[in-house]
C-alpha cells in the first residue's frame, strides 16, 4: 500500500539563526505544527528530551567582530580622499573606521585586503600599522590615532566560546585561513631568476617602460591571469652611500649582526621620510630646528616641503645631525615589496612570468629621485640574478568563467599588462569569446606597447577590436575615455550582449573611464544618468565590471 506523501516542513527559522542544524529542524517543525503549516508527522518530544533540547537553544556567544555593523562600506572607493572616507565612516565601529583609513585598493601589498587588515589590527593580531603602501603616511597616522582607542579598551574576547557544532566569527581568522605557502605572500617570498628585459618605448619617447621576464619554474610557482607579482627591491647603492655620508656614520657599523650599509641597502625604505625620523631629529637638535622637526613629526608642514622630503632630503634639511645609527635605522620604515600586474599566461609561456614596468625618475631641487622598485628592475639586476618575489592572488579581477563571454579591456600605458595576459590565455585555450582592447599613451610612434604582438593577434582574429588613443599626437589631448564615447553605440551593444568590462591603470583614469561608461550607457541604452549609474553599480555587483587601479 502506497503511503501518503507528507507535505514538507515549512522553513520558518532562517539558516543564519544561531542554532545547530538539528535545533533549526526541530524549531521549524514545532512552529509549523503550531501554526498548522505542514507540520504533519512531527513526533512530540518527551518532557525530558524537550528540556534537554531547549537548554541548548542559547545563541552562540558573540565574538569581537560581531559588533552589529551592517557590512556596508560606502568609503571603499579609492577615488575618495581620506578625510571624506573618514567622514563616511563616522559613528561606525572602530574596526570599520580603521578600514576607511586604508588605501581602498585591496591591492594585497599589506598581505591582506583592506577589511581584513583592519580586522587583524583590531583583534591585536597585527602590530604593524604602516603596511598600507597606497595609503602612505596619511593612513599610518590615522591608524595610530585610532589604535589609541584599542590601547585604552580591554582586549577583545577573541576566544569567545559558543556552540560545539561550529566556530563563531571570532574563531575565524580575519586574514588567510591557513599560513601562506612559500611564494604566496609577502612574508614568504621565494627566489625567482631574472631572465630578460626589453624596452617597449622607441627612442624619442618621454617614458621608459620595460617588458621584464622571470623564470619561476625552479621556484615551483604558478599563477592565474589577473594575479599580481610582488617584487622585493633593493635601494640604489648611490643613495645608500649618500645617506651614510649625511649622518656621518661608518658604513660597517654593526646593526643586528649586519652592517649599516647592508641594512640600508635591502631592509629599510629610503623613500618618503616617516614621522619617527623627524621625531628622532627633534630629540637631538634644538631651537628653531627642533620645533620644525617636531612639527614635521606630527604631520605639519612648516616650510611647505613636507611632501618632497625623502630620507636623504630630511637629513639634508637638518645638516650636522649625528643620530646614533641603530636609532636611525629604527626610525625608518621597512622596505616594502611592490606589486605589479602580471602580463603573461603560463598556458602560452610555461615557467615564466612577465611584467610591464615604468621606470620612475623625477627631479626635485636638482636631485634625481628614483622609484626604488622600478629602477631596481630597469637597471640594477642582470640576467641570471635571483631576486625575492611572490604571487598575490587576485580577489576580483579575472576572466569570466565562461570562455564564450565577450570582454572589453581598457588599459592605457602599463595598464595593458593584465590584458596582454588575458589575450594570451584566451588564445592558448581557444576561447570563443570576442575581445576588445582600448589602449592609449602619449605618442603612437614611440609609445605603442606590444604593437607587433597586438597587430598579429588582430590579424589572427584573437583580438576582435583594437581602439587606440594618443594624448600628445595632436594639439588637443585625446584619451581612452574619449575613444569610448566615439564608439559608444558599439560598446553598448557588447555590454547588452553580456560583455565583462575590465579597467587597469591610474585611479584618475579609472574614474574618467567610469564617467564615460555612464554617459554612453545613458546615450545608447535609453536611460537617465541616474539609471545609468545604477546600471554600472549593478555590473560591479555582478562581477561584470572589474577594476585594477592604483
Amino acid at each position: 500500500m502506497t503511503q501518503p506523501t507528507r507535505p514538507p516542513i515549512a522553513k520558518l527559522v532562517p539558516d543564519s539563526a544561531p542554532f545547530t542544524p538539528e535545533q533549526r529542524t526541530w524549531l521549524n517543525g514545532f512552529f509549523a505544527g503550531f501554526l498548522e503549516l505542514g507540520g504533519a508527522g512531527i513526533t512530540a518530544l518527551s518532557p525530558e528530551a524537550n528540556a534537554v533540547l531547549m537548554s541548548g537553544l542559547t545563541p552562540a556567544a558573540k565574538g569581537p567582530l560581531d559588533d552589529g555593523d551592517d557590512g556596508q562600506a560606502p568609503w571603499h572607493d579609492q577615488t575618495l580622499p581620506l578625510a571624506e572616507r573618514m567622514k563616511l565612516a563616522d559613528g561606525r565601529p572602530l574596526r570599520r573606521r580603521m578600514m576607511a583609513a586604508m588605501g581602498q585598493q585591496d591591492c594585497g601589498q599589506c598581505g591582506y585586503n583592506c577589511e581584513d587588515y583592519s580586522n587583524v589590527i583590531f583583534l591585536r593580531k597585527e602590530e604593524r600599522l604602516n603596511l598600507c603602501v597606497p595609503g602612505g603616511k596619511e593612513t599610518t597616522r590615522t591608524l595610530k590615532t585610532l589604535y589609541k582607542e584599542i590601547e585604552e579598551a580591554p582586549p577583545p574576547a577573541g576566544e569567545a566560546t559558543g556552540s560545539s557544532t561550529g566556530a563563531t566569527i571570532a574563531d575565524r581568522p580575519a586574514g588567510p585561513a591557513q599560513p601562506a605557502e612559500r611564494g604566496r605572500s609577502r612574508d614568504h617570498p621565494v627566489d625567482v631568476v631574472f631572465h630578460s628585459r626589453t624596452r617597449l618605448n622607441k627612442p624619442g619617447s618621454g617614458k621608459e617602460t620595460w617588458h621584464l621576464e622571470f623564470d619561476v619554474k625552479e621556484a615551483g610557482l604558478d599563477y592565474t591571469v589577473g594575479d599580481t607579482c610582488g617584487i622585493y627591491p633593493t635601494n640604489d647603492p648611490a643613495l645608500v652611500d649618500a645617506v651614510i655620508k649625511g649622518i656621518d656614520a661608518p658604513p660597517d657599523f654593526p646593526i643586528g649582526g649586519r652592517t649599516l650599509r647592508a641594512v640600508l641597502h635591502d631592509s629599510v625604505s629610503l623613500g618618503l621620510a616617516p614621522d619617527m625620523l623627524f621625531q628622532l631629529i627633534s630629540y637631538i637638535t634644538g631651537g628653531e630646528r627642533r620645533q620644525k622637526a617636531k612639527a614635521l613629526g606630527c604631520g605639519g608642514d612648516p616650510d611647505g616641503d613636507a611632501a618632497t622630503l625623502d630620507v636623504l632630503a630630511a637629513i639634508q634639511k637638518f645638516p650636522g645631525i649625528r643620530p646614533e645609527p641603530e636609532a636611525f635605522i629604527e626610525s625608518l620604515d621597512a622596505l616594502q615589496p611592490r606589486l605589479y600586474s602580471i602580463a603573461s599566461s603560463l598556458k602560452s609561456n610555461p615557467g615564466r612570468v612577465a611584467l610591464t614596468v615604468d621606470a620612475v625618475r623625477y627631479d626635485i631641487k636638482g636631485r634625481t629621485r628614483l622609484g626604488a622598485a622600478s629602477t631596481f628592475l630597469a637597471t640594477r639586476i642582470a640576467p641570471g640574478q635571483k631576486i625575492k618575489a611572490y604571487f598575490q592572488t587576485a580577489q576580483a579581477f579575472g576572466l569570466p568563467a565562461d570562455p564564450a563571454v565577450p570582454i572589453i579591456m581598457i588599459g592605457p600605458g602599463t595598464g595593458i599588462a593584465p590584458f596582454r595576459a588575458f589575450l594570451h590565455e584566451r588564445m592558448a585555450t581557444k576561447a570563443p569569446g570576442r575581445n576588445w582592447l582600448f589602449f592609449g599613451h602619449q605618442r603612437r610612434d614611440y609609445d605603442f606597447f606590444y604593437e607587433d604582438e597586438l597587430s598579429g593577434m588582430k590579424a589572427a582574429g584573437a583580438l576582435t577590436r583594437l581602439s587606440l588613443a594618443w594624448s600628445r599626437d595632436d594639439e588637443e589631448k585625446f584619451y581612452v575615455q574619449d575613444r569610448m564615447r566615439q564608439v559608444g553605440r558599439d560598446l553598448w551593444s557588447w555590454i547588452a550582449d553580456g560583455a565583462h568590462i575590465y579597467v587597469c591603470g591610474a585611479i584618475a583614469m579609472g574614474k574618467d573611464v567610469e564617467r564615460a561608461l555612464v554617459d554612453l550607457i545613458s546615450a545608447h541604452g535609453a536611460r537617465t544618468i541616474d539609471e545609468a549609474i545604477a546600471f554600472v553599480a549593478d555590473l560591479k555587483k555582478k562581477g561584470r565590471y572589474q577594476q585594477d587601479v592604483y
